[in-house]
């Protein structure tokens, strides 16, 4: 696949979906989350972090329509969502949300018939449901698992068979609650390689994610909830906010860490774009070291 053109910035393009003043409480509880506002604009990747507890989870149910919006409300290509079959039935064509276990997912007896169940609620014809099962198995690098029991996948496989689920409705907005959870490096390296390919394909890539440095490797902007609410913007200007990162009881992600400690040693100038990886390092440091030649 060849990468997409180079998306707009956030703030000058349409959302596809958008929380709008939003609150919600479960029953005989406090408000979890309050005036909310944030648009999901497509072509981007983006981290929302946060503590245990402060709201994520519900956050992502607001936005796939899981949850309705006790104050505020949802807005889907711009009108407003409702919650009867056929506004539900458009959201979830376009919203897709991953949950965290992917058992609370994965029911049908292979992998091949729990990816086509979601395109063929759609009433789609036959072929068509088997073109989209085929690209998503191919997308999440699971075409060699069609036939596989889900009972006898690996946890990361389960993982990619619930996503690859999602993906065959062909959502502009794919949205995944901790989707690393569990994960090994290697699981977490062929999972990201395929959301790298989701995104080329033009899909927009929500994560809830407890791992900064995972949210500085992978993410265009970043939404951190924290008591004063939600902030929205660069992943890398929100994750070397100091106050905000304590407010949300987030640490700082190792990029920023060694960033600082190279300014201070006059290693990397102001300007300069902070390391992501230890491969953006290495380059980093073969610069400083290379001699400047008139």
């Amino acid at each position: 696949m060849t990468p997409p053109p180079h998306s707009p910035p956030a703030s000058l393009a349409a959302p596809v979906v958008e929380l709008v003043n939003a609150g919600f409480a479960y029953e005989e509880g406090p408000a979890v989350l309050s005036g909310v506002n944030f648009p999901v604009v497509r072509g981007r990747a983006v981290a929302l972090l946060g503590r245990n507890g402060s709201g994520k989870t519900t956050l992502l149910r607001l936005l796939s329509g899981g949850l309705r919006c006790g104050s505020g409300s949802l807005v889907l290509d711009g009108a407003e969502v409702a919650y009867d079959r056929k506004g539900l039935t458009r959201l979830r064509t376009t919203v897709q949300l991953v949950t965290q276990d992917p058992d609370d997912q994965l029911f049908a007896a292979s992998v091949g018939q729990d990816v086509s169940f979601g395109p063929m609620n759609l009433g789609l014809p036959e072929d068509e449901v088997r073109v989209r099962v085929q690209e998503a198995l191919e997308a999440l690098d699971i075409v060699a698992l069609a036939d596989r029991p889900t009972h006898l996948l690996s946890y990361g496989q389960r993982k990619r068979a619930a996503i690859a689920g999602a993906v065959a409705m062909r959502p502009k907005v794919l949205i995944m609650d901790e989707p690393t959870a569990g994960l090994d490096p290697h699981g977490q390296e062929r999972l990201l390689d395929a959301l790298r390919r989701l995104r080329e394909a033009g899909t927009t890539v929500l994560m809830a994610t407890h791992d900064v440095d995972l949210a500085l490797r992978w993410a265009d902007e970043a939404a951190v909830l924290s008591p004063a609410g939600l902030r929205t913007g660069p992943v890398a200007e929100l994750l070397a906010d100091d106050a905000l990162l304590d407010a949300a009881r987030l640490r700082r992600p190792w990029g920023t860490a060694v960033a600082r400690l190279l300014r201070a040693r006059g290693l990397l100038a102001a300007d300069a774009p902070e390391p992501r990886t230890p491969e953006d390092l290495d380059v980093l440091l073969e610069a400083a070291a290379r001699p400047v030649t008139e």
